[in-house]
């Protein structure tokens, strides 16, 4: 199996609707032994949903802004596995006037909000959880939003996946010396929780199919879960500091589909 004996910290789940839900139960189906974080009143709904999984983990309080949660998991850690071979960073908010279109009118306290909670929150970890992954090396996956162009409603919360993926990039070069890689999977909208507070999701969700050329299913995370399981693994061993796009294509065209495709011609003889 993919990964067979694997330690795994799986952060994000909330409902199993969520990506991270759908990344814990791959990983578990793949051998690996994984436990869960969340807090405050997320916790129950976590600790719901981790029900659901083939086994049930145990879920560790952790607020990625609090560098003593951090510290605490990580000392549960070392008591509990002794190393930890990877983790999901899946952590993103952002307050609601960070979002919808109001992005000159963004106050500095909630721009702040969300690149620390969304960005600065993957160094934190990595930085928090190096003791565990120096010896023998490992992975980190991000969730990202492709952030190479400007969206619609998406405001802060683009910067701040644009800072994600710059903090990838350094993260990559800082921890390369110990073997841990870090890479980022850019996913394309997906129906969970998060998505939910997005003004005008449904608007940009239902218009991907036009333009992505496979087939692009909102409610399917599974697809994105299954590429986070790769970079998690030893499989992807030569490969750190990368953005890898799950989106049936999307990044990659410049204008929707045509509604027909018509056939080549046939090539000269």
């Amino acid at each position: 199996m993919l990964l067979e004996g694997k330690r795994l910290l799986i952060t994000g789940v909330l409902t199993p609707q969520s990506i991270a839900f759908e990344v814990a139960r791959v990983a578990q189906e793949q051998g690996a032994e994984i436990l869960l974080t969340s807090f405050g009143k997320a916790m129950g709904l976590t600790e719901k949903s981790g029900r659901r999984l083939p086994a049930t983990p145990e879920v560790l309080e952790l607020d990625a802004n609090d560098p003593d949660h951090i510290e605490r998991v990580a000392a549960e850690l070392t008591s509990r596995w002794g190393q930890l071979d990877g983790f999901l960073h899946a952590i993103a908010f952002a307050p609601a006037d960070a979002l919808g279109g109001a992005f000159l009118q963004t106050p500095w306290e909630s721009a702040r909000t969300a690149f620390q909670t969304s960005a600065y929150s993957l160094k934190a970890l990595a930085a928090g959880f190096l003791g565990l992954m120096r010896e023998a090396g490992g992975s980190i996956v991000s969730l990202d939003f492709d952030a190479s162009v400007a969206w619609p409603i998406y405001d802060w919360m683009g910067v701040s996946k644009a800072a994600l993926e710059s903090i990838t990039r350094y993260l990559a070069r800082d921890l390369g010396a110990f073997g841990i890689r870090v890479n980022c999977v850019s996913a394309g909208p997906l129906r969970t929780i998060a998505a939910k507070g997005i003004p005008g999701f449904d608007v940009l969700a239902s218009a991907w199919g036009r333009r992505a050329p496979l087939n692009w299913d909102i409610k399917d995370p599974e697809p994105v879960a299954r590429t986070v399981a790769f970079l998690l693994s030893d499989w992807s061993r030569g490969i750190t500091g990368e953005i890898v796009h799950v989106d049936g294509g999307y990044h990659a065209m410049g204008a929707d589909m045509p509604e027909t495709t018509q056939e080549a011609d046939e090539p000269p003889g």
